[in-house]
Order: structure tokens, then C-alpha cells, then sequence
């Protein structure tokens, strides 16, 4: 189901990894600043409108362009099975939690996935969203709480507000990473999967000693739909030892 380089196949018709038919290249859009429209949110409106994964997501239905970042690495790291419970934190808009419902939840009643952001979503079939802060207190309890069990997968694409800082934008998104780790120590199976969105500079030293001691393997990806702009790239931890 991931949407990849777009290839063409014997019959020259330009088609994904699942064999999907890709459009062609399209008519580039220009935006204008509008009287009440600054140059940044021309800018932005301009690059969705001429985002190939974002045209392709609406052709599929999905709520957002950040499914094909999870679609990839699932199909590169098979990540998600049938019957497994997920958590997503950072959930919102819900393009992670809407695969990982169809992947776990698809083929079995025993598939679980729950999602946390403290931005209002719509209901997702299938999965438990809570609108909350995963930084407030009572935010792991009411996870653990609603899952029900230990977790197979924990995954995060939070990310704070950008400063346009990088050291104190790479010092925020790392704390709220650290947290999400913690969390994921806390609830994860052995060998269970925990997945982070990190910026550019990767995953401080710190914290990959942690990783590497606490998994059996450390993968550093950035997926082909992110962004060539963009400087996050994603940390895959497979393979939890579980705790002592």
C-alpha cells in the first residue's frame, strides 16, 4: 500500500510498490499572497497543492500525507501484524492510527491501537483516541489504562512548535523522544518495537546508548515521502530485551 518512487512498469504506466497506477507529473499550481496572506502561509499552501503525496493520500482516502512515511517503514521493517496493540502518541490528525487500524485490527478482533494528541481529531473506527496531553501527569496512566495490556508497538511523530532555533528546536523534539521512550519501556512486550520521529542530528548519545542496551537493533530512517526539506529523519528500535 506504500506510495514509493512511482516507477513504470512493462506497460509504461507509472505504478507504486502495491502495484497502485501512479498519475503522471502534474501542472505545477502557483499561489499568490492573498490581502490576508503572508508569504510563509503562500509558501505552505503552495507546496500542498503540489505535493504528489498529498494528492495521493486524498485519492485514498487517508486523512493526511504522514501515512506513507508509516506505510514505509512497516513495509520495509514489518513493523505491524495482526492481532499486535499499538500505541500512537502525537496522534492527531490520525494518518498513523488509520494504518495501523488496517494492519492490526483488519484481520482479527484482538488487534488494539490508541492514540493520544492534545489537538481535537475525528473518530477513527477501531481505535481508542484520548485528547490529551501526553505530557500531563495522568497521561501514561490513562494509555495504559485504555490498552489494556502491554503493547507490541509504541510509535511517536510528536514534535514541538519550531523556533527555527536548531539547538533548541533539537533539545525539544529530544526531550519530548526521551518521554516517549520512557513510556515505551514502561509498556512495551519483549520485543516489542518502539518508533520516534527525531530532527536532523539524529539521536543523541545519551539516549542511543539506552536504546542500544534496551534493543536488540537500532535503525536510523528517513522515508522517501519525508520531506527533502525537512531535516526529521525516524528512529526504529527493534527488539525490546524488557526489563530486568
Amino acid at each position: 500500500m506504500s506510495f514509493r518512487d512511482g516507477r513504470a512498469g512493462k506497460d509504461g504506466v507509472k505504478k507504486n510498490s502495491s502495484g497502485r497506477q501512479v498519475r503522471g507529473r502534474r501542472k505545477h499550481v502557483k499561489v499568490y499572497t492573498a490581502r490576508k496572506r503572508t508569504n510563509s502561509s503562500a509558501q505552505w499552501l503552495a507546496r500542498q497543492l503540489n505535493d504528489p503525496y498529498v494528492a495521493e493520500a486524498q485519492k485514498l482516502g487517508y486523512r493526511c500525507r504522514a501515512v506513507f512515511k508509516i506505510l514505509e517503514l512497516d513495509d520495509d521493517l514489518n513493523l505491524f501484524k495482526p492481532g499486535f496493540k499499538i500505541v500512537d502518541l502525537g496522534a492527531a490528525p490520525g494518518g498513523w492510527t488509520e494504518v495501523a487500524v488496517e494492519r492490526v485490527c483488519s484481520q482479527t478482533t484482538d488487534g488494539k491501537v490508541v492514540g493520544i494528541d492534545y489537538l481535537e481529531m475525528e473518530p477513527i473506527t477501531g481505535a481508542t483516541i484520548l485528547q490529551k496531553d501526553f505530557l500531563d501527569d495522568d497521561a501514561p496512566a490513562m494509555l495504559k489504562e485504555a490498552l489494556g495490556g502491554k503493547a507490541h508497538v509504541v510509535m511517536s511523530d510528536m514534535a514541538p512548535p519550531t523556533t527555527g532555533h536548531k539547538n533548541t528546536d533539537h533539545i525539544r523534539i529530544m526531550n519530548l523522544v526521551e518521554l516517549a521512550y520512557h513510556f515505551a519501556k514502561e509498556v512495551l512486550l519483549q520485543d516489542g518495537i518502539f518508533v520516534a520521529k527525531v530532527f536532523q542530528g539524529g539521536t543523541q548519545n545519551e539516549l542511543l546508548t539506552l536504546l542500544k542496551k534496551d534493543f536488540k537493533r537500532i535503525k536510523h530512517i528517513k522515508p522517501k515521502s519525508s520531506r527533502k526539506d525537512s531535516s526529521e529523519t525516524y528512529v526504529v528500535a527493534i527488539g525490546y530485551r524488557g526489563k530486568n
